[in-house]
Protein backbone atom coordinates (compact mmCIF):
# COMPACT_ATOMS: atom_id res chain seq x y z
CA UNK A 1 0.00 0.00 0.00
CA UNK A 2 2.81 2.35 0.79
CA UNK A 3 4.22 1.38 -2.74
CA UNK A 4 0.82 2.50 -3.92
CA UNK A 5 0.59 5.82 -2.27
CA UNK A 6 4.24 6.60 -3.09
CA UNK A 7 3.88 6.16 -6.78
CA UNK A 8 0.45 8.43 -6.76
CA UNK A 9 2.17 11.24 -4.65
CA UNK A 10 5.31 11.15 -7.07
CA UNK A 11 3.25 11.14 -10.05
CA UNK A 12 1.13 13.76 -9.37
CA UNK A 13 -0.20 15.62 -12.01
CA UNK A 14 -0.79 19.74 -12.52
CA UNK A 15 -3.81 21.46 -14.02
CA UNK A 16 -7.19 19.75 -14.38
CA UNK A 17 -6.85 16.35 -12.87
CA UNK A 18 -4.40 18.09 -10.37
CA UNK A 19 -7.36 19.84 -9.62
CA UNK A 20 -9.87 17.12 -9.28
CA UNK A 21 -7.06 15.01 -7.24
CA UNK A 22 -6.83 17.98 -4.65
CA UNK A 23 -10.24 18.28 -4.20
CA UNK A 24 -10.73 14.79 -4.39
CA UNK A 25 -8.64 14.23 -1.57
CA UNK A 26 -10.22 16.99 0.64
CA UNK A 27 -13.71 15.00 1.08
CA UNK A 28 -14.45 12.60 3.81
CA UNK A 29 -15.00 9.31 3.71
CA UNK A 30 -18.30 8.16 1.95
CA UNK A 31 -19.06 6.66 5.55
CA UNK A 32 -17.98 9.94 7.15
CA UNK A 33 -19.96 11.95 4.98
CA UNK A 34 -23.16 10.35 5.05
CA UNK A 35 -22.55 11.07 8.82
CA UNK A 36 -22.35 14.27 8.04
CA UNK A 37 -25.83 14.13 5.78
CA UNK A 38 -27.74 12.77 8.49
CA UNK A 39 -26.43 15.45 11.17
CA UNK A 40 -27.79 17.98 8.10
CA UNK A 41 -31.04 15.98 7.93
CA UNK A 42 -31.68 16.40 11.29
CA UNK A 43 -30.83 20.07 11.06
CA UNK A 44 -32.68 20.87 8.40
CA UNK A 45 -35.33 19.08 9.91
CA UNK A 46 -35.77 21.25 12.66
CA UNK A 47 -35.49 24.34 10.93
CA UNK A 48 -38.05 23.69 8.43
CA UNK A 49 -40.45 22.05 9.99
CA UNK A 50 -41.61 25.50 11.04
CA UNK A 51 -42.12 26.71 7.63
CA UNK A 52 -45.25 26.10 5.53
CA UNK A 53 -44.24 25.20 2.11
CA UNK A 54 -46.63 25.51 -1.12
CA UNK A 55 -45.65 22.28 -2.59
CA UNK A 56 -48.61 19.31 -2.63
CA UNK A 57 -47.70 15.63 -3.49
CA UNK A 58 -48.90 14.86 -7.05
CA UNK A 59 -50.70 11.79 -6.44
CA UNK A 60 -52.45 12.21 -2.82
CA UNK A 61 -52.96 16.49 -3.03
CA UNK A 62 -51.94 16.51 0.62
CA UNK A 63 -49.10 19.57 1.19
CA UNK A 64 -45.87 18.66 2.27
CA UNK A 65 -45.04 19.09 5.88
CA UNK A 66 -41.44 18.95 7.05
CA UNK A 67 -41.06 16.76 10.34
CA UNK A 68 -38.77 17.29 12.98
CA UNK A 69 -36.29 14.33 13.32
CA UNK A 70 -34.75 15.93 16.35
CA UNK A 71 -37.90 15.74 18.33
CA UNK A 72 -38.43 14.21 21.44
CA UNK A 73 -40.62 11.32 20.00
CA UNK A 74 -39.14 11.45 16.59
CA UNK A 75 -35.59 11.25 17.70
CA UNK A 76 -36.37 8.55 20.54
CA UNK A 77 -37.68 6.30 17.39
CA UNK A 78 -34.55 6.92 15.50
CA UNK A 79 -32.24 5.38 18.13
CA UNK A 80 -35.34 2.17 18.93
CA UNK A 81 -35.16 1.56 15.15
CA UNK A 82 -31.67 2.04 14.25
CA UNK A 83 -30.42 -1.61 14.20
CA UNK A 84 -33.72 -2.46 12.04
CA UNK A 85 -33.35 0.01 9.66
CA UNK A 86 -29.93 -1.70 9.04
CA UNK A 87 -31.17 -5.31 9.07
CA UNK A 88 -34.12 -4.45 6.75
CA UNK A 89 -31.88 -2.09 4.51
CA UNK A 90 -32.84 -3.71 0.80
CA UNK A 91 -29.54 -3.57 -0.41
CA UNK A 92 -27.49 -5.09 2.33
CA UNK A 93 -28.62 -8.91 2.03
CA UNK A 94 -29.09 -9.23 -1.14
CA UNK A 95 -25.86 -7.90 -1.71
CA UNK A 96 -24.61 -10.16 0.80
CA UNK A 97 -25.79 -13.32 -0.45
CA UNK A 98 -24.83 -13.04 -3.92
CA UNK A 99 -21.23 -12.40 -2.68
CA UNK A 100 -21.17 -15.82 -0.97
CA UNK A 101 -21.55 -17.95 -3.91
CA UNK A 102 -19.44 -15.46 -6.21
CA UNK A 103 -17.29 -15.85 -2.56
CA UNK A 104 -16.97 -19.61 -2.69
CA UNK A 105 -16.44 -19.67 -6.70
CA UNK A 106 -13.36 -17.28 -6.76
CA UNK A 107 -11.45 -18.88 -3.38
CA UNK A 108 -11.71 -21.94 -5.49
CA UNK A 109 -9.92 -20.45 -8.52
CA UNK A 110 -12.80 -21.43 -10.39
CA UNK A 111 -13.48 -17.78 -11.68
CA UNK A 112 -9.56 -16.79 -12.03
CA UNK A 113 -9.18 -20.04 -14.04
CA UNK A 114 -11.92 -19.48 -16.87
CA UNK A 115 -10.35 -16.05 -17.08
CA UNK A 116 -7.14 -17.07 -17.82
CA UNK A 117 -8.71 -19.94 -20.15
CA UNK A 118 -10.53 -17.30 -21.92
CA UNK A 119 -7.22 -15.21 -22.66
CA UNK A 120 -5.10 -18.72 -23.45
CA UNK A 121 -7.04 -19.29 -26.46
CA UNK A 122 -8.00 -16.38 -28.21
CA UNK A 123 -6.28 -15.81 -31.09
CA UNK A 124 -4.15 -12.60 -31.52
CA UNK A 125 -6.60 -10.90 -34.20
CA UNK A 126 -8.99 -11.14 -30.92
CA UNK A 127 -6.96 -10.18 -28.52
CA UNK A 128 -8.49 -6.85 -27.97
CA UNK A 129 -12.18 -7.34 -27.65
CA UNK A 130 -11.84 -10.65 -25.31
CA UNK A 131 -9.32 -8.73 -22.81
CA UNK A 132 -12.22 -5.98 -22.76
CA UNK A 133 -15.21 -8.93 -22.81
CA UNK A 134 -13.42 -10.65 -20.19
CA UNK A 135 -13.20 -7.05 -18.18
CA UNK A 136 -16.65 -7.20 -18.59
CA UNK A 137 -17.33 -10.13 -17.20
CA UNK A 138 -14.87 -9.79 -14.14
CA UNK A 139 -17.39 -7.96 -12.49
CA UNK A 140 -18.93 -11.13 -11.44
CA UNK A 141 -16.46 -11.40 -9.31
CA UNK A 142 -15.87 -7.80 -7.74
CA UNK A 143 -12.55 -7.32 -7.62
CA UNK A 144 -11.56 -9.98 -9.79
CA UNK A 145 -11.08 -7.48 -13.15
CA UNK A 146 -8.87 -5.12 -11.17
CA UNK A 147 -6.31 -7.93 -9.56
CA UNK A 148 -6.31 -10.40 -12.35
CA UNK A 149 -7.37 -9.04 -15.87
CA UNK A 150 -5.72 -5.71 -15.58
CA UNK A 151 -1.83 -7.40 -15.25
CA UNK A 152 -2.83 -10.17 -17.63
CA UNK A 153 -3.91 -7.59 -20.52
CA UNK A 154 -0.30 -6.45 -20.50
CA UNK A 155 1.27 -9.79 -20.05
CA UNK A 156 -0.61 -11.10 -23.12
CA UNK A 157 -0.05 -8.07 -25.04
CA UNK A 158 4.03 -8.33 -24.16
CA UNK A 159 3.63 -11.82 -24.84
CA UNK A 160 2.29 -11.66 -28.40
CA UNK A 161 4.43 -8.44 -29.55
CA UNK A 162 2.47 -6.00 -28.62
CA UNK A 163 2.64 -2.88 -26.62
CA UNK A 164 1.65 -4.23 -22.83
CA UNK A 165 0.21 -0.30 -21.54
CA UNK A 166 -2.09 -1.54 -24.54
CA UNK A 167 -3.52 -4.51 -23.02
CA UNK A 168 -3.17 -2.64 -19.83
CA UNK A 169 -5.21 0.10 -21.04
CA UNK A 170 -8.07 -2.56 -22.72
CA UNK A 171 -8.47 -4.53 -19.84
CA UNK A 172 -8.58 -1.34 -17.45
CA UNK A 173 -11.58 0.16 -20.32
CA UNK A 174 -13.49 -3.33 -19.86
CA UNK A 175 -13.11 -3.33 -15.79
CA UNK A 176 -13.82 -0.21 -15.06
CA UNK A 177 -15.24 2.07 -18.07
CA UNK A 178 -17.58 -1.25 -18.88
CA UNK A 179 -18.54 -0.96 -14.80
CA UNK A 180 -22.28 -1.35 -15.96
CA UNK A 181 -22.22 -3.23 -19.05
CA UNK A 182 -22.35 -6.91 -18.29
CA UNK A 183 -24.39 -9.78 -19.84
CA UNK A 184 -23.92 -12.07 -16.60
CA UNK A 185 -25.75 -11.15 -13.39
CA UNK A 186 -23.26 -9.55 -10.49
CA UNK A 187 -23.66 -8.68 -7.06
CA UNK A 188 -23.88 -4.89 -8.41
CA UNK A 189 -27.14 -5.41 -9.82
CA UNK A 190 -28.96 -5.84 -6.06
CA UNK A 191 -26.91 -3.10 -4.83
CA UNK A 192 -28.21 -0.36 -7.18
CA UNK A 193 -31.96 -1.60 -7.57
CA UNK A 194 -32.10 -1.68 -3.57
CA UNK A 195 -31.04 1.62 -3.39
CA UNK A 196 -32.94 2.97 -6.25
CA UNK A 197 -36.04 1.23 -4.46
CA UNK A 198 -35.59 2.81 -1.31
CA UNK A 199 -35.07 6.45 -3.55
CA UNK A 200 -38.49 5.40 -5.08
CA UNK A 201 -40.50 4.67 -1.46
CA UNK A 202 -39.61 8.38 -0.64
CA UNK A 203 -42.47 9.20 -3.62
CA UNK A 204 -44.54 6.12 -3.99
CA UNK A 205 -44.41 3.22 -0.47
CA UNK A 206 -45.60 0.79 -2.68
CA UNK A 207 -43.83 0.88 -6.18
CA UNK A 208 -41.46 -2.25 -7.15
CA UNK A 209 -38.39 -2.20 -8.73
CA UNK A 210 -36.79 -5.31 -10.51
CA UNK A 211 -33.13 -6.77 -9.27
CA UNK A 212 -32.81 -7.00 -12.92
CA UNK A 213 -34.52 -4.03 -14.15
CA UNK A 214 -31.52 -2.91 -16.25
CA UNK A 215 -30.33 -6.09 -17.61
CA UNK A 216 -31.27 -6.25 -21.50
CA UNK A 217 -29.39 -2.55 -21.31
CA UNK A 218 -26.49 -3.58 -19.88
CA UNK A 219 -26.44 -6.95 -21.81
CA UNK A 220 -26.29 -4.82 -25.09
CA UNK A 221 -23.62 -2.18 -23.25
CA UNK A 222 -21.42 -5.18 -23.15
CA UNK A 223 -21.21 -5.67 -27.06
CA UNK A 224 -20.78 -1.93 -27.53
CA UNK A 225 -17.96 -1.22 -25.13
CA UNK A 226 -16.32 -4.28 -26.42
CA UNK A 227 -16.95 -2.55 -29.67
CA UNK A 228 -15.81 0.49 -28.90
CA UNK A 229 -13.21 0.17 -26.50
CA UNK A 230 -11.31 -2.72 -29.57
CA UNK A 231 -11.55 0.58 -32.14
CA UNK A 232 -9.98 2.83 -29.77
CA UNK A 233 -7.52 0.19 -28.42
CA UNK A 234 -5.93 -0.68 -31.53
CA UNK A 235 -6.81 2.85 -33.73
CA UNK A 236 -6.12 5.65 -31.20
CA UNK A 237 -4.35 4.27 -28.14
CA UNK A 238 -1.68 1.50 -29.33
CA UNK A 239 -0.41 3.78 -32.35
CA UNK A 240 0.14 6.45 -29.46
CA UNK A 241 2.07 4.36 -27.38
CA UNK A 242 4.03 3.01 -30.17
CA UNK A 243 7.28 5.13 -28.93
CA UNK A 244 7.07 4.70 -25.51
CA UNK A 245 9.82 2.70 -24.53
CA UNK A 246 9.45 -0.45 -22.12
CA UNK A 247 12.46 -0.24 -19.77
CA UNK A 248 10.67 -2.47 -17.19
CA UNK A 249 13.08 -5.28 -15.39
CA UNK A 250 12.95 -8.55 -17.86
CA UNK A 251 13.16 -10.63 -15.10
CA UNK A 252 10.68 -9.21 -12.73
CA UNK A 253 7.87 -8.76 -15.81
CA UNK A 254 4.84 -11.10 -14.86
CA UNK A 255 4.21 -14.08 -17.48
CA UNK A 256 0.93 -15.67 -18.16
CA UNK A 257 1.11 -19.32 -16.99
CA UNK A 258 -0.48 -22.36 -18.91
CA UNK A 259 -3.59 -23.89 -18.02
CA UNK A 260 -2.61 -26.84 -15.50
CA UNK A 261 -4.23 -30.74 -16.38
CA UNK A 262 -6.09 -30.16 -12.76
CA UNK A 263 -7.21 -27.02 -13.42
CA UNK A 264 -8.49 -27.52 -16.97
CA UNK A 265 -10.27 -30.61 -15.59
CA UNK A 266 -12.02 -29.19 -12.85
CA UNK A 267 -13.18 -26.22 -15.01
CA UNK A 268 -14.54 -28.53 -17.63
CA UNK A 269 -16.42 -30.09 -14.72
CA UNK A 270 -17.73 -26.91 -13.19
CA UNK A 271 -19.34 -25.48 -16.69
CA UNK A 272 -21.32 -28.55 -16.96
CA UNK A 273 -22.40 -28.42 -13.51
CA UNK A 274 -23.23 -24.67 -14.18
CA UNK A 275 -25.37 -25.77 -17.77
CA UNK A 276 -26.89 -28.59 -16.10
CA UNK A 277 -27.98 -26.52 -13.69
CA UNK A 278 -29.62 -23.89 -15.98
CA UNK A 279 -31.10 -26.47 -18.31
CA UNK A 280 -32.90 -27.70 -14.60
CA UNK A 281 -34.21 -24.59 -14.32
CA UNK A 282 -35.36 -23.89 -17.67
CA UNK A 283 -37.15 -27.43 -17.62
CA UNK A 284 -39.00 -26.07 -14.65
CA UNK A 285 -40.04 -22.93 -16.10
CA UNK A 286 -41.79 -24.62 -19.08
CA UNK A 287 -44.90 -25.71 -17.17
CA UNK A 288 -47.84 -23.66 -17.00
CA UNK A 289 -48.42 -24.86 -13.51
CA UNK A 290 -44.63 -24.30 -12.83
CA UNK A 291 -43.95 -23.42 -8.73
CA UNK A 292 -41.47 -20.28 -10.59
CA UNK A 293 -44.80 -18.73 -11.92
CA UNK A 294 -47.10 -16.30 -10.46
CA UNK A 295 -51.02 -17.19 -9.65
CA UNK A 296 -51.92 -16.33 -12.81
CA UNK A 297 -49.25 -18.28 -14.86
CA UNK A 298 -46.72 -15.27 -15.58
CA UNK A 299 -43.38 -16.08 -15.01
CA UNK A 300 -42.12 -11.95 -15.45
CA UNK A 301 -44.44 -10.10 -12.88
CA UNK A 302 -43.37 -8.87 -9.30
CA UNK A 303 -45.40 -11.45 -7.64
CA UNK A 304 -43.34 -14.69 -9.84
CA UNK A 305 -41.95 -16.78 -7.38
CA UNK A 306 -38.59 -16.74 -10.16
CA UNK A 307 -38.21 -12.63 -9.66
CA UNK A 308 -38.43 -13.20 -6.05
CA UNK A 309 -35.13 -15.83 -6.40
CA UNK A 310 -33.25 -13.93 -8.89
CA UNK A 311 -30.41 -13.13 -5.97
CA UNK A 312 -30.43 -16.61 -4.68
CA UNK A 313 -30.52 -17.82 -8.62
CA UNK A 314 -27.09 -15.47 -8.94
CA UNK A 315 -25.78 -17.28 -5.18
CA UNK A 316 -26.28 -21.14 -6.61
CA UNK A 317 -24.98 -19.99 -10.70
CA UNK A 318 -21.52 -19.19 -9.02
CA UNK A 319 -21.52 -21.73 -5.80
CA UNK A 320 -22.05 -25.10 -7.38
CA UNK A 321 -19.26 -24.78 -10.04
CA UNK A 322 -17.13 -23.29 -7.46
CA UNK A 323 -17.99 -26.39 -5.33
CA UNK A 324 -17.41 -28.86 -8.38
CA UNK A 325 -14.04 -27.03 -9.76
CA UNK A 326 -12.52 -26.99 -6.03
CA UNK A 327 -13.57 -31.01 -5.46
CA UNK A 328 -12.03 -32.02 -9.30
CA UNK A 329 -9.22 -29.48 -9.39
CA UNK A 330 -8.29 -30.19 -5.52
CA UNK A 331 -7.91 -26.44 -4.71
CA UNK A 332 -10.60 -26.94 -2.11
CA UNK A 333 -11.31 -30.13 -0.37
CA UNK A 334 -14.17 -30.24 2.26
CA UNK A 335 -16.56 -27.93 3.87
CA UNK A 336 -13.74 -26.23 5.52
CA UNK A 337 -12.80 -24.58 1.75
CA UNK A 338 -16.14 -23.85 1.51
CA UNK A 339 -17.10 -21.89 4.58
CA UNK A 340 -13.43 -20.21 3.78
CA UNK A 341 -14.48 -18.80 0.39
CA UNK A 342 -17.93 -17.21 2.06
CA UNK A 343 -15.83 -16.09 5.31
CA UNK A 344 -13.20 -14.74 2.83
CA UNK A 345 -15.88 -12.53 0.57
CA UNK A 346 -17.64 -11.32 4.02
CA UNK A 347 -14.19 -10.20 4.85
CA UNK A 348 -14.20 -7.90 1.90
CA UNK A 349 -17.25 -6.67 2.43
CA UNK A 350 -16.78 -5.23 5.26
CA UNK A 351 -16.27 -1.58 4.26
CA UNK A 352 -19.23 -2.46 2.58
CA UNK A 353 -21.05 -2.90 5.52
CA UNK A 354 -19.93 0.21 7.19
CA UNK A 355 -20.86 2.72 4.81
CA UNK A 356 -24.56 0.92 4.36
CA UNK A 357 -24.97 1.30 8.07
CA UNK A 358 -24.46 5.30 7.71
CA UNK A 359 -26.28 5.06 4.01
CA UNK A 360 -29.25 3.40 5.64
CA UNK A 361 -29.72 6.02 8.72
CA UNK A 362 -29.56 8.74 6.42
CA UNK A 363 -31.83 7.45 3.32
CA UNK A 364 -34.75 6.44 6.29
CA UNK A 365 -34.42 9.62 7.91
CA UNK A 366 -34.18 11.66 4.99
CA UNK A 367 -37.35 10.20 3.95
CA UNK A 368 -39.07 10.32 7.38
CA UNK A 369 -38.07 13.94 7.66
CA UNK A 370 -39.94 15.12 4.32
CA UNK A 371 -36.75 16.22 3.38
CA UNK A 372 -36.74 13.93 0.00
CA UNK A 373 -39.72 14.27 -1.29
CA UNK A 374 -40.18 18.16 -0.54
CA UNK A 375 -36.63 18.38 -2.84
CA UNK A 376 -38.22 16.31 -5.15
CA UNK A 377 -41.18 17.71 -6.05
CA UNK A 378 -39.85 21.39 -5.95
CA UNK A 379 -36.92 20.08 -8.04
CA UNK A 380 -39.51 18.50 -10.86
CA UNK A 381 -41.65 21.56 -10.85
CA UNK A 382 -38.15 23.42 -11.87
CA UNK A 383 -37.80 21.13 -14.21
CA UNK A 384 -41.56 21.47 -15.09
CA UNK A 385 -40.98 25.33 -15.71
CA UNK A 386 -37.94 25.08 -17.79
CA UNK A 387 -40.43 22.31 -19.90
CA UNK A 388 -36.68 20.52 -21.01
CA UNK A 389 -37.36 17.15 -22.86
CA UNK A 390 -37.31 13.82 -21.10
CA UNK A 391 -34.06 13.33 -23.54
CA UNK A 392 -32.53 16.07 -22.12
CA UNK A 393 -33.21 15.26 -18.36
CA UNK A 394 -31.89 12.11 -18.94
CA UNK A 395 -28.18 13.25 -20.58
CA UNK A 396 -28.52 15.83 -17.49
CA UNK A 397 -28.03 12.93 -15.35
CA UNK A 398 -25.41 11.28 -16.90
CA UNK A 399 -23.62 13.86 -17.04
CA UNK A 400 -23.63 15.28 -13.17
CA UNK A 401 -23.41 11.76 -12.00
CA UNK A 402 -20.06 11.32 -14.45
CA UNK A 403 -18.62 14.62 -12.59
CA UNK A 404 -19.15 13.73 -9.37
CA UNK A 405 -17.24 10.01 -9.91
CA UNK A 406 -14.92 12.12 -10.18
CA UNK A 407 -15.05 13.14 -6.59
CA UNK A 408 -16.39 10.00 -5.29
CA UNK A 409 -15.59 6.96 -6.80
CA UNK A 410 -17.51 4.29 -4.16
CA UNK A 411 -20.34 3.27 -6.77
CA UNK A 412 -22.74 2.40 -3.41
CA UNK A 413 -21.62 5.38 -1.54
CA UNK A 414 -22.22 7.67 -5.00
CA UNK A 415 -25.59 6.27 -5.68
CA UNK A 416 -26.54 6.27 -2.42
CA UNK A 417 -26.45 10.20 -2.16
CA UNK A 418 -27.90 10.78 -5.46
CA UNK A 419 -30.78 8.33 -5.41
CA UNK A 420 -32.73 9.66 -2.70
CA UNK A 421 -33.03 13.12 -4.95
CA UNK A 422 -32.77 11.61 -8.31
CA UNK A 423 -35.25 9.04 -8.20
CA UNK A 424 -38.65 10.65 -6.89
CA UNK A 425 -37.35 13.41 -8.24
CA UNK A 426 -37.67 12.05 -12.16
CA UNK A 427 -41.04 9.90 -10.79
CA UNK A 428 -43.26 13.29 -10.37
CA UNK A 429 -42.11 14.29 -14.11
CA UNK A 430 -42.85 10.50 -15.25
CA UNK A 431 -39.96 9.10 -15.89
CA UNK A 432 -39.55 5.35 -14.51
CA UNK A 433 -36.97 4.70 -11.27
CA UNK A 434 -35.40 1.95 -14.13
CA UNK A 435 -34.47 4.62 -16.58
CA UNK A 436 -32.58 7.10 -13.93
CA UNK A 437 -31.21 4.17 -12.57
CA UNK A 438 -29.42 3.25 -16.00
CA UNK A 439 -28.78 6.63 -16.58
CA UNK A 440 -27.10 6.58 -13.54
CA UNK A 441 -25.09 3.37 -14.64
CA UNK A 442 -23.72 5.06 -17.51
CA UNK A 443 -22.59 8.06 -15.83
CA UNK A 444 -20.85 6.39 -13.24
CA UNK A 445 -18.55 3.89 -15.68
CA UNK A 446 -17.42 5.84 -17.99
CA UNK A 447 -15.59 8.49 -15.85
CA UNK A 448 -14.37 5.75 -13.44
CA UNK A 449 -10.88 5.00 -15.69
CA UNK A 450 -10.00 8.80 -15.19
CA UNK A 451 -10.03 9.84 -12.23
CA UNK A 452 -7.36 8.94 -9.49
CA UNK A 453 -9.75 9.11 -6.47
CA UNK A 454 -11.12 5.54 -7.94
CA UNK A 455 -9.35 3.34 -5.25
CA UNK A 456 -7.56 1.12 -7.73
CA UNK A 457 -6.65 3.63 -10.14
CA UNK A 458 -3.06 3.89 -8.26
CA UNK A 459 -2.88 0.02 -8.24
CA UNK A 460 -2.95 0.37 -12.14
CA UNK A 461 -0.29 2.20 -12.53
CA UNK A 462 1.99 0.33 -10.73
CA UNK A 463 0.93 -2.53 -13.20
CA UNK A 464 1.91 0.07 -15.79
CA UNK A 465 5.36 0.94 -14.26
CA UNK A 466 6.36 -2.78 -14.38
CA UNK A 467 6.92 -1.93 -18.33
CA UNK A 468 7.50 2.08 -18.15
CA UNK A 469 9.22 2.59 -15.20
CA UNK A 470 8.11 6.45 -15.32
CA UNK A 471 4.29 5.56 -16.09
CA UNK A 472 2.32 7.99 -13.29
CA UNK A 473 -1.20 9.06 -12.68
CA UNK A 474 -1.12 11.89 -15.46
CA UNK A 475 0.04 9.66 -18.04
CA UNK A 476 -2.76 6.61 -16.79
CA UNK A 477 -5.29 9.52 -17.34
CA UNK A 478 -4.10 11.00 -20.15
CA UNK A 479 -4.41 7.27 -22.06
CA UNK A 480 -8.03 6.57 -21.20
CA UNK A 481 -9.34 9.91 -21.37
CA UNK A 482 -10.11 8.95 -24.85
CA UNK A 483 -12.28 5.49 -23.88
CA UNK A 484 -13.74 7.80 -21.30
CA UNK A 485 -14.99 10.40 -23.74
CA UNK A 486 -16.05 8.14 -26.60
CA UNK A 487 -17.98 6.45 -23.78
CA UNK A 488 -19.89 8.81 -22.26
CA UNK A 489 -20.73 10.53 -25.26
CA UNK A 490 -21.97 7.13 -27.19
CA UNK A 491 -23.41 5.04 -24.34
CA UNK A 492 -26.04 8.11 -23.89
CA UNK A 493 -26.92 7.86 -27.31
CA UNK A 494 -26.88 4.37 -26.41
CA UNK A 495 -29.33 4.69 -23.92
CA UNK A 496 -31.32 7.70 -25.57
CA UNK A 497 -32.14 5.21 -28.48
CA UNK A 498 -33.44 2.43 -26.17
CA UNK A 499 -35.69 5.20 -24.96
CA UNK A 500 -36.59 6.52 -27.62
CA UNK A 501 -37.22 3.49 -29.66
CA UNK A 502 -38.88 1.69 -26.63
CA UNK A 503 -36.64 -0.97 -26.14
CA UNK A 504 -37.07 -2.87 -23.03
CA UNK A 505 -33.98 -2.04 -20.68
CA UNK A 506 -34.45 -4.99 -18.32
CA UNK A 507 -37.13 -7.38 -16.57
CA UNK A 508 -40.24 -5.86 -15.44
CA UNK A 509 -39.22 -2.55 -16.34
CA UNK A 510 -40.55 0.59 -18.05
CA UNK A 511 -39.79 4.17 -19.01
CA UNK A 512 -42.62 6.23 -17.55
CA UNK A 513 -43.85 5.81 -14.09
CA UNK A 514 -47.50 6.02 -13.72
CA UNK A 515 -48.74 6.32 -9.69
CA UNK A 516 -50.29 3.77 -8.70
Amino acid sequence: MSQTKSAATANSPKGFLGTVERIGNALPDPAVLFIALLGIVWILSWLLSYVTFDVFHPATGERIVVVNQLAGENFVQFMATMVERFMTFGPVGVVLVAMLGIGVAEHSGFITTAIRALLNITPKSLLTPMVILVGIISHSAVDAGYVLVIPIGGVIFYAAGRHPLAGIAAAFAGVSGGFSANFVPSSLDPLLQGLTLQGAQLLDPNIQVNVLNNYYFTTASSLLITGLGWYLTDKVVEPRLAGVAIDGDAEDLPELHPIEPNERKGLRWALISMLIGLVVLAITLVPADSPWRDANGVLVSFGAPIMQSIVSLIFFLFIIPGIVYGRVSGSMTGMKGIIDGMTKSMNSMAYYLVIMFFIAQFVIAFGQSGLGTLLAISGANGLKALGLPVSVTIVGIVVLTGFVNLFVGSASGKWGLLAPIFVPMLMTLGVSPDLTQAAYRVGDSSTNIITPLMPYFPLVVIYCQRYVKNTGIGTLAAMMLPYSMVFIVTWTIFLLMFYWLGIPLGILASYEYVPG
